[in-house]
């Protein structure tokens, strides 16, 4: 058994949680597929995947397994970019996480311009509202608001800093009245937001006078629909159904034509916007570094 190819399978059966993607993205056959991580299982002694009909999951071995042999498959990884690379060229696949909101107001206008630019460089974007590890997963750098990011990640600033609103239709408001302040929500119908599988996005707000001036914090909200795409948040709101929480980048035009109304904005200030990040130990290959630098042209342009 050739170990490394069979870790690099175990590793992208992970990714997917399915033995028939997995195999498709190695155009090698499900079967195949499954015989060369039943060799890795014998070998190492331990079962690292739950098998059912409908889905492919870690054991608890697995995961830990998995977590382990990431950090050296990226090492494999990044050296044999290099060699690849010749130097200074930029060529080869860059793997970025990010949410849909960053990909809809922030990259996808640019990507266009930059296959031109890097017609060597291949984009694998992965979009998904949860925290990503970027190490355990395989991704060169990830994109996301910057106040969360962890201590070993280098962070490139792009855009600047932000703001949120909360914003509904002028029905919605002619229906239910405004809120004068976040504890009025209670009485509202909002638009949860899922990040990943459970967890229930809370509404950020900022005390905007007294002693607490400036300090951040939590409310939870109730509403008629849970989701995990901006796009049915946004739906929602237009449709007068119930109030939302989002970036300000990502309903520009719906609040300047009227379409939606923002309140609350006293308990919104700017706050730290979205950043680029990829792991500290990593040497910055040429494939990522012009796209930081073709991203900060293109935010420059719109300004």
């Amino acid at each position: 058994m050739d170990h490394t190819t069979a870790l690099r399978a175990f590793r992208l059966i992970a990714r997917h949680g399915s033995f028939t993607r997995a195999a498709a993205e190695l155009e090698v056959t499900a079967s195949a597929l499954s015989q060369t991580l039943r060799q890795l299982e014998d070998h190492v002694g331990v079962r690292l995947l739950h098998r059912t009909t409908r889905r492919v999951g870690l054991t608890e071995a697995g995961q830990t397994f998995l977590e382990r042999i990431s950090p050296a498959l990226n090492d494999i990884d990044e050296a044999i970019e290099a060699m690849r690379q010749h130097g200074d060229r930029p060529a080869g696949t860059l793997r970025i996480a990010l949410p849909q909101m960053v990909l809809d107001h922030l990259i996808a206008p640019c990507l266009a311009s930059f296959m031109q630019a890097w017609p060597d460089v291949r984009l694998d974007i992965h979009v998904e509202n949860r925290l990503t590890d970027l190490i355990t997963e395989g991704f060169d750098a990830g994109i996301r608001l910057g106040e969360r990011l962890a201590r070993d990640m280098v962070a490139i600033p792009l855009g600047g800093r932000q703001r949120a609103v909360v914003a509904g239709s002028p029905a919605y408001f002619a229906r239910h009245g405004r809120p004068g302040e976040p504890r009025d929500l209670a009485h509202h119908d909002c638009v949860r937001f899922r990040l990943g599988s459970h967890a229930i996005y809370r509404w950020e707000f900022a005390q905007p006078t007294g002693k607490s001036k400036g300090q951040w914090f939590e409310l939870d909200v109730d509403g008629p629909i849970t989701t995990n795409d901006p796009a049915l948040s946004i739906r929602a709101a237009l449709d007068g159904i119930a109030l939302m929480y989002m970036l300000e980048i990502s309903v520009t035009d719906a609040l300047a034509d009227g379409r939606l109304e923002r309140v609350l904005d006293d308990w919104l200030p700017p706050f730290d916007g979205i950043y680029l990040y990829y792991p500290s130990r990593l040497q910055v290959p040429p494939k990522l570094r012009v796209f930081i630098e073709h991203m900060r042209q293109h935010i420059a342009s719109l300004s």
